[in-house]
């Protein structure tokens, strides 16, 4: 019997190789091995408008006027934030503005300073 890994997804020992791929008949997770080798070095690269990667404590502007969740204030563009730091999930930046206090911020509407 081959020695295949374990499912990624449920950890299941149960995986079978069909042609390039190893399927889990759990969790129906399909993945190769080459992908498997990918993931071992997965590393959120977050990157502004412009494509400048982004680090924590960077100083960066708003590109465009957006709309403040639950107030009728807008955020301007221009404005400009300090000392961001950068989170998982939908919104990238999780900062201070003053004048608005905390805030998520998409990477995709700032750029580096």
């Amino acid at each position: 019997m081959s020695n295949l890994p374990n499912c990624p997804k449920c950890n299941s020992e149960y995986t079978y190789e069909d042609g390039s791929l190893l399927i889990c008949p759990e969790c129906a997770h399909e993945w190769t091995l080459e992908s498997e080798a990918d993931t071992s070095d997965d590393i959120k690269v977050v990157k502004d408008a412009n494509g400048n990667v982004l680090n924590d404590g960077d100083s960066v502007t708003v590109i465009k006027d957006l709309k403040v969740k639950g107030s009728s204030s807008v955020l301007k563009i221009g404005t400009k934030v300090k000392s961001i730091r950068l989170v998982d999930g939908d919104h990238d930046i999780d900062c201070k503005i003053d004048g608005f206090g905390a805030m998520k911020l998409k990477s995709e509407f700032v750029k580096k300073i």
